[in-house]
């Protein structure tokens, strides 16, 4: 069982006072669960299929052939294709689909033209096709869920880098910080975008796509970390003139110790406030860059890509725009309502009363 502190339930028994980040809080949880058990959801392969008295789970499960199931290919099976042979066929066998039945990456045309199609309950098109008729309700689930999790992959690097780099700033001082200091103006000053163009105008087309998005982390995180350096720079400053930090010292705490074991925890409620807008930031980071073409390789599915393709078709296919551009609002506006609601409530200012 965990114990929090008085300290620490006052501040969470404030946030729950702030409404709209609560709520915000809680639907975020809950996309995010929704996130977890997404192949559930949105996939193209079947959840269960009972075929001569023997069932099969392809979802999670290995892969299945056509031929498994008594169709003439060898290929991956279509599972809704094989749905509607049980279906005609009048057998026992049967095939439980996921609501949207598409992948990400799959093209499905009704017309048998790729192109933009409108939306569509019957054919659980819900939000209708791109250009090249993917599923656009499957694209933002899963463009969403690679855009969050690669925000707290950003989230957790620039961490670790910003405080380990500003913790020591703060706590050696001298001509450490001073050239720490300079090394980071220089540093900051260098054109991030440029950079990143530069760097993937190099990269081999050979490249997977896990390598490329690993690239793009780290060219972003290392064009990112330095504005948390400064915020934790300060911190420590402050910190390690206090009482608490001399009484460590003369029981012979080691450096290593007072920093992480007394600094950080008194210093956790800035690092905290700025978890929500650093997200933000790569969020927006992340699908500026997919919009610009330097971003996830393709096909991967992502927001941007969806908002580039929806300008370009804006007049004759605008449900691809709306959609992308009302889910990234939505994303942003949460995320920001929780940021708010967490810096408010961790203000040691708020409920500061001087006598």
């Amino acid at each position: 069982m965990i114990k929090l502190n008085p300290e620490t339930l006052k501040k969470i028994r404030r946030f729950k006072q702030i409404r709209r980040g609560y709520y915000s809080l809680l639907f975020l949880a809950v996309l995010t669960f929704l996130f977890l058990i997404g192949e559930l959801l949105i996939n193209s392969r079947a959840l269960v299929v009972k075929y001569e008295g023997e069932f099969y789970f392809p979802t999670y499960g290995a892969f299945h052939p056509g031929t498994d199931f008594g169709l003439p290919y060898n290929y991956e099976t279509n599972y809704r294709e094989l749905k509607q042979k049980f279906v005609d066929d009048g057998s026992n066998n049967w095939v439980l689909l996921a609501p949207v039945p598409y992948s990400a990456y799959e093209n499905h045309s009704t017309i048998g033209i790729y192109r933009p199609e409108p939306p569509n309950a019957a054919s659980r098109h819900f939000l209708g096709t791109d250009t090249t008729s993917r599923d656009i309700l499957a694209r933002l689930f899963y463009g969403t869920r690679t855009a969050l999790l690669f925000s707290v992959a950003f989230l957790i690097c620039v961490y670790a880098i910003g405080v380990a780099i500003g913790a020591a700033m703060g706590y050696l001082g001298g001509w450490f910080d001073l050239f720490l200091q300079r090394v980071i103006e220089i540093w900051s000053n260098i054109p991030f975008l440029y950079m990143v163009i530069i760097i993937f105008s190099v990269i081999p087309a050979t490249f997977s796509i896990p390598t490329r998005v690993s690239i793009l982390l780290i060219v972003m995180v290392a064009f990112s970390w330095t504005s948390m350096t400064y915020y934790m720079r300060t911190e420590t400053y402050k910190q390690k003139t206090r009482d608490y930090v001399a009484s460590a010292r003369l029981i012979g705490a080691s450096d290593f110790r007072i920093v992480f074991k007394h600094i950080l925890p008194n210093v956790l409620a800035t690092l905290v406030t700025f978890m929500p807008f650093t997200i933000v930031a790569a969020i927006t980071a992340i699908t500026a860059l997919d919009f610009l073409g330097f971003g996830l390789p393709p096909p991967t599915p992502s927001l941007g890509e969806l908002l580039k393709q929806g300008t370009d078709t804006l007049r004759t296919a605008p449900w691809i725009v709306t959609s992308a551009f009302v889910t990234l609002v939505v994303l942003l506006t949460l995320v920001t309502f929780v940021g708010e609601a967490i810096r408010e409530s961790f203000d040691p200012k708020k409920f500061t009363v001087y006598k």
